[in-house]
């Protein structure tokens, strides 16, 4: 495979303490255009916790990460990185468009119907608009999920 000149993703020296406890690290991460990064371990091994340093939703107590050349902090990722957590964070009882709309709202963007129905449609949700998730299959819950990054 042949690598672009510079890793998208580089951390290095990462490290997260919860109060003295050392969470994980020090971490040294470079990750490509094009690759993947497996991030494996037992129940309490700290994955969750480097995802959200790594998309700027807790702060690293020690070390560095840069995304595309550019530091890890929450307004910069806010708009260029997504995290999607085990829970998918939408309304089970509102219908597939209504949760994208709501969600578009409570980040303060209104975004035309059109372009709910075509982030519904990216992700093979198409002629799901109407269908509450609470009737949606796990998979179909994730896909939503990724809708609503979208």
């Amino acid at each position: 495979m042949t690598r672009a000149a510079a890793p998208l993703l580089v951390a290095r020296g990462l490290t997260y303490h919860r109060n003295q406890d050392r969470i994980f690290g020090p971490l040294d991460i470079e990750v490509f255009a094009g690759e993947a990064l497996l991030v494996r371990g037992g129940n309490g091994a700290g994955k969750t916790t480097l995802l959200r340093v790594l998309a700027g939703l807790l702060e690293a107590t020690a070390g560095s990460a840069a995304l595309d050349g550019r530091p890890v902090d929450g307004r910069h990722l806010a708009r260029h990185c997504g995290f999607l957590a085990h829970r998918p964070g939408h309304k089970a009882e509102l219908p597939a468009l209504e949760n994208l709309r709501y969600a578009a709202l409570l980040q303060g963007r209104a975004v035309p119907l059109q372009a709910l129905e075509a982030a519904l449609a990216r992700v093979g949700l198409a002629g799901y608009e109407d269908t509450p998730p609470g009737r949606m299959s796990a998979g179909q819950n994730k896909r939503l999920a990724l809708a609503r990054l979208s």
